[in-house]
């Protein structure tokens, strides 16, 4: 069997380059009380606040259980609030509270320096393509997976 060496592999690579960004972030997150999976909703309701569920969910990509569970947590935590919609009794539009606003700069911020810490000794030109090279990796598993979905439906 041949064995594929963890410095080798893209997906070892980025999966353990995301769990130290998470750590990070939530060292320096916790003492304002947002934990990492809770920051792509919060970056969302940021460009947009008052998203569906379900929008929010695809503007994410995480699965619909997690950000059940996101909200919940959010709400409990003051930083989110939900309010039906008028027409269609079933959804809700989710609207980001005072308290998350105010947080949200001290997030950001500590995001930024993470980054910052994380890319220490690249110059922009690599940081640029770092990130061109990234993307282009998530364009290309998003086509595989949303054409994989759409063949088992």
């Amino acid at each position: 069997m041949t064995v594929l060496p963890r410095n080798k592999s893209f997906g070892y690579q980025v999966n353990h380059l995301a769990r130290l960004f998470a750590r990070a972030i939530a060292m320096r997150n916790a003492a304002v009380g947002v934990m990492p999976g809770q920051m792509p909703t919060l970056l969302a309701l940021l460009e947009e606040d008052g998203l569906t569920q379900k929008v929010l969910r695809e503007r994410i990509q995480v699965e619909q259980p997690t950000l059940a569970n996101t909200l919940n947590r959010m709400e409990r935590d003051s930083l989110i609030e939900r309010h039906p919609d008028p027409v269609d009794k079933r959804q809700s539009f989710i609207f980001l509270t005072d308290k998350a606003r105010n947080v949200a700069r001290t997030v950001i911020t500590n995001a930024m320096a993470v980054n910052d810490t994380a890319t220490t000794g690249l110059s922009p030109d690599q940081k640029a393509l770092a990130l061109s090279l990234i993307d282009h990796m998530i364009g290309n598993l998003t086509d595989m997976v949303d054409s994989q979905e759409q063949e088992g439906e």
